[in-house]
Order: C-alpha cells, then sequence, then structure tokens
C-alpha cells in the first residue's frame, strides 16, 4: 500500500462521505457528553482534528485486500443468494455468528459491500476512542480532561486503529471497543455490564482471551461476586442465539472457536512481533508450539499473582489497567501461531497506560505500536519494511518495561 497511491487516487464516494461525516459528528457529541469540550479553543481543535482523521479514513476506503476479495465479498455474496438471513442456518466462513449478522445485513444493500463493512468498523473506531477517554476518568489519579481529549484523538490517530478498519476491512476495533469497555465499567463499579461486555467481546472475536484474565483481579474486590461471571455465558448464549433460532446447529455454533482453532495455520509466526519472530529458522512442530503455549500461560500467571499481592486490600484501577496491558503484550508475545493483528489490544491498553507512569508508559505504547505495524505493512505492501525481528525486540523491550511500571503500582499502590 503506497501512500502516495492512496492520496493522489481520488475515489468519490458521497454515500461513505456522508457516512464518515456522521461518524465524525458521533465523535464530536461524545466528547461533549464526556465534558471533554468546555472552551471554544477543544472545540475547534475537535472539529479540526475529528476532521482530519475521517477524511483520512475516507482515503482509505477504496482499498480492497486479498482478505476481503478472497472471504469477506464472498461471504456476504453468499448471503445475498441464499435469503439474506436465513441463511445464517449454515456455517459459513471462520467469523463468530454476531459479526455475521453484520455481514448478512449488508447482503441486503444494493452497494459493494466494501464501503458498509469499512464503515462499520470505523464507526467501531469511535466507541473504542470514547471508551479509552472513559477508561481514565477513573482511579487513584485522575488526569486532566486535556489528557483524556488528547487520548480520544491518539486512539482515531493510531496507525494500527487507522490501518485496520478503513484499509484493510478488518472489525478488531469491534472486539477491543466492548473489551475497554468492560474494564472501563469494572473500574466504575458496574460488575455484571463489565462481564456482559467481556462476554460481546469473546463473541466477535477470540483474541479477546489475552485480556480475560483480568477478571481473576476484578473478582478480588468487593463488589464483584462469582455470581457476577454467570453475566458473562449468559450474554454470550444471547449473542448466539439468533442464528440458532434461524436454524443453525445450537453445538456447533456454541463450539465455533474450539473447531476453529486450526485455522490460525500451522507455522508458528504469520508477520507477527512475538517471540517467532526472534527465531525465524525454527521449524514448525508440537513441542515447539507446546512450549510456547506454557510460557505464555507462566506469564500469565505471573502477571495476575502479582496483581493479586499487591500491597492494597484489592487491585486498585491502574493496577487493573496496567495488567490488561502486561497480559495484551505477554500472552500473544509467547504464544506461537500469531497474526499480524494479534497485538490489536497491547495497542489500545498499553495507550490507555500513558496518564501514569508515562515514563515508562509513553516509549512502550510508541515501542509497541512500531511492532504491530511492521506486521501491518508486511501484509498490506506484501513485502517487509525491515526485519520483523525487529518488532519482536520492540515488543520485548516493551514488556520488559510496562513489566517494571506494572511492579511498581503493585509495590506501591499509591506511588
Amino acid at each position: 500500500m503506497d501512500l502516495r497511491t492512496v492520496f493522489s487516487t481520488h475515489v468519490w464516494n458521497f454515500p461513505s462521505f456522508l457516512c464518515l461525516f456522521l461518524e465524525a459528528m458521533l465523535a464530536y457529541y461524545l466528547l461533549r457528553r464526556e465534558k471533554l469540550l468546555k472552551s471554544h479553543k477543544s472545540r475547534g481543535a475537535a472539529i479540526l482534528l475529528l476532521g482530519l482523521a475521517f477524511y483520512l479514513r475516507y482515503r482509505f476506503l477504496y482499498i480492497e485486500t486479498s482478505d476481503y476479495t478472497n472471504f469477506l465479498e464472498p461471504w456476504v455474496k453468499y448471503f445475498a443468494e441464499n435469503g439474506g438471513f436465513r441463511a445464517l442456518r449454515n456455517s459459513i466462513g471462520n467469523y463468530n455468528v454476531p459479526y455475521l449478522y453484520f455481514l448478512a445485513a449488508f447482503s441486503y444493500l444494493p452497494i459493494q459491500p466494501l464501503y458498509p463493512i469499512k464503515l462499520l468498523s470505523c464507526l467501531a473506531d469511535v466507541f473504542l476512542a470514547w471508551g479509552v477517554a472513559r477508561l481514565c476518568r477513573v482511579g487513584s489519579r485522575r488526569p486532566s480532561e486535556g489528557t483524556r481529549r488528547g487520548l480520544f484523538y491518539a486512539v482515531l490517530f493510531l496507525p494500527t486503529v487507522m490501518l485496520n478498519g478503513a484499509a484493510w476491512g478488518q472489525c478488531d476495533s469491534l472486539y477491543a471497543a466492548f473489551a475497554v469497555w468492560a474494564v472501563a465499567r469494572g473500574n466504575e463499579g458496574h460488575p455484571i455490564e463489565s462481564f456482559a461486555l467481556a462476554a460481546l467481546s469473546f463473541a466477535f472475536k477470540l483474541q479477546a482471551v489475552f485480556f480475560l484474565p483480568v477478571y481473576l483481579l476484578f473478582l478480588q474486590r468487593k463488589n464483584f461476586k462469582w455470581i457476577h461471571v454467570l453475566a458473562f455465558p449468559a450474554t454470550y448464549l444471547l449473542a448466539v442465539l439468533p442464528a440458532v433460532l434461524l436454524g443453525r446447529p445450537f453445538l456447533s455454533t456454541l463450539l465455533l472457536y474450539p473447531a476453529n482453532i486450526r485455522s490460525v495455520g500451522s507455522a508458528l509466526n504469520y508477520n507477527s512481533p512475538s517471540l517467532f519472530s526472534l527465531l525465524p529458522n525454527l521449524p514448525s512442530s508440537d513441542t515447539a508450539s507446546r512450549l510456547a503455549i506454557a510460557a505464555a500461560f507462566l506469564a500469565m500467571l505471573i502477571v495476575l499473582l502479582r496483581g493479586a499481592a499487591s500491597k492494597s486490600r484489592a487491585p486498585d484501577d491502574r493496577i487493573i489497567v496496567s495488567a490488561a496491558a502486561m497480559l495484551t503484550l505477554v500472552i500473544p508475545f509467547f504464544l506461537p501461531h500469531m497474526h499480524e493483528r494479534y497485538f490489536f489490544l497491547a495497542d489500545i491498553f498499553t495507550l490507555a497506560s500513558l496518564p501514569d507512569r508515562p515514563l515508562f508508559a509513553a516509549p512502550s505504547a510508541a515501542l509497541v505500536q512500531f511492532g504491530s505495524l511492521l506486521g501491518y505493512y508486511a501484509y498490506l505492501n506484501q513485502r517487509f519494511l525491515c526485519p520483523m525481528s525487529w518488532g519482536g525486540l520492540a515488543m520485548a523491550l516493551a514488556i520488559v518495561l510496562m513489566g517494571i511500571r506494572y511492579h511498581r503500582f503493585c509495590r506501591n499502590p499509591k506511588s
């Protein structure tokens, strides 16, 4: 994807332009709703920045990737040729059914599905940015309005966020938005809502499992009870129920993720800045995969045990957010078979960590973004900008910096 081509090619599409304009207006409204635009100066800056963020998305909309032409477009065509929503009774693709509801709806539109697919992801970008700004609203050290407003804009301009939906046509912002809101509502003291939002995140993408272990820390809090966990399976069942009612087998729908687990591929790495980018010549084997899974589990356990051993009676908001950042970093770093986009949650949670101890968080967020972006570049351009091992080193260094930060929070939560 040559940026010069992107900005020299003009494809006028008024409906898409109008939709993006409405999404920008929604972003402006949400900033006002959060009371982050109190002055004329901040409102003027919001108009300019939001206009630029969505104009950039508009210029990416025409790009058709192989994921779109080989998978998304044929799936929408299948829905169009087989009764729209009625076709949900059949097994289509390897996405879970909540996202297929949208693809089925798009099959009724008399336009190329490329645009509604990407516009949906751009809409999710707005709710993701709102979630990050909301995530920082509570805590022992509440950041300023300017900081929260800056985080909102930072999410919208984050290269991997913009490229993921507007250029690539992927939907990672959907599950990430639910994940961020799940942690935010948990920190705000709403456990049932938090578990329900976490279930929706998981219903859209299996990669939600990277942040879900943080709930073991939430359950140390007095207002979180084990009975609240039931909101997770209940919400997940409700999310897949429409497809079941339309005739899709219940058991195969419920077990879609285990059935599709091998669809990630057999190679140890797929342009991901994981541990295996540092070992490019290591042959794929069951032994290497099992050792990597064990290492990921051990890393997760260390993060959780350190958080549980915090000197506070229960992990505070900063520890929870920091733990989410650590989990979404270390788990995909050690796991085998990781793809380019699997650090998407790490991109977001490291960015959300910026208000506290920025000396550690800022370089970590930059390193994570660099590592992730290398994978995006490799896919979108079909060539490497630089060796993926550079991305693996960046992720490893980010883990060290965030680990020091996390340990200090746990040792002295009031610092």
